[in-house]
């Protein structure tokens, strides 16, 4: 009897834990559905009922997101920033790593210290003082403009999480290719840099997808509009005292491909390489 009575109430138990995580996984995505499906309503079809399902589905509003809304102009902005700075951050943020690792020098714990408070300081407390150099220094409304801002905020948590994961390999591999006449830089290049796969994967998608969906410093350090990047252009659906709600919707769906793609192709590897490096020995 007792057993009975413990089995179900352990069957009771896992029965509410799973309605519980039922709950908020509908709550999470719920929002996702609703935008997907409102994007294919009328203007006056979403006035009239923003939560029932289209009664028949339109794809002018992507037709109109892609045209009038130019972004497929803004997507090409944001793909070049967003490549750019993944190229500059596993070069940059895998070569840091690999000194703060590997070297005990002087100012080595100032040099981390100062990337760890890159990951406390708020980046938008920041926005003033780098406008204010950007203005100085004439690069506002360029090409590059945002390259370095977003290089230097993404290099923080991809030197933690690098130096812990080459904390963890062995020295004696570097060791054995120096005996055998292998040059420093060759060995952190074709030795340590491929052991490395799972955390620069990481690195890879967080700063692919921190980049795409950045708005602050976009808005504030760029003003041509041939230069705007996605987030920005989404800003053209919403006018003074009216919004093109719908076509909206299709615009936030077409800024949401690419970072879907991403994240379905190598969300597996974002765990890994977060986990890699934790436990030594």
């Amino acid at each position: 009897m007792n057993r009975t009575i413990a089995k179900a109430g352990r069957l009771s138990l896992s029965a509410v834990i799973n309605i519980i995580m039922l709950f908020f996984s509908v709550a999470s995505i719920f929002p996702f559905v609703w935008m997907l499906y409102s994007s294919l309503k009328t203007e006056s079809e979403f006035a009239l009922n923003i939560i029932s399902l289209p009664q028949k589905p339109v794809f002018t509003n992507y037709l109109r997101a892609i045209e009038t809304g130019h972004m497929g102009e803004y997507a090409l902005n944001s793909l070049f920033n967003c490549v750019c700075t993944v190229i500059l951050a596993v070069i940059c943020t895998f070569i840091a790593a690999y000194f703060l690792s590997r070297f005990n020098f002087r100012g080595r714990s100032l040099i981390y210290a100062c990337f760890v408070a890159g990951m406390l300081i708020p980046v938008h407390s920041l926005m003033v003082p780098v406008f204010v150099e950007y203005r100085i220094l004439g690069i506002l409304n360029s090409r590059f403009t945002l390259l370095p801002v977003y290089l230097a905020f993404g290099m923080p948590m991809a030197v933690f999480l690098i130096e812990s994961f080459i904390g963890s390999i062995p020295i004696e591999l570097e060791e054995a290719a120096l005996i055998d006449g292998s040059s420093m830089v060759r060995t952190m290049f074709t030795i340590i840099m491929p052991l490395c796969r799972p955390v620069l994967a990481t690195v890879v998608i967080l700063t692919f997808m921190n980049t795409w969906n950045e708005f602050p410093f976009a808005l504030v350090l760029i003003r041509d509009n041939a230069l705007k990047t996605i987030p920005i252009g989404l800003r053209n659906f919403q006018g003074a005292y009216t919004a093109q709600y719908t076509q909206f919707m299709a615009g936030m769906a077409v800024s949401l491909i690419p970072v879907m793609v991403v994240y379905a192709l190598f969300y597996k590897r974002i765990i890994v390489g977060m986990t890699a490096g934790t436990i030594k020995g």
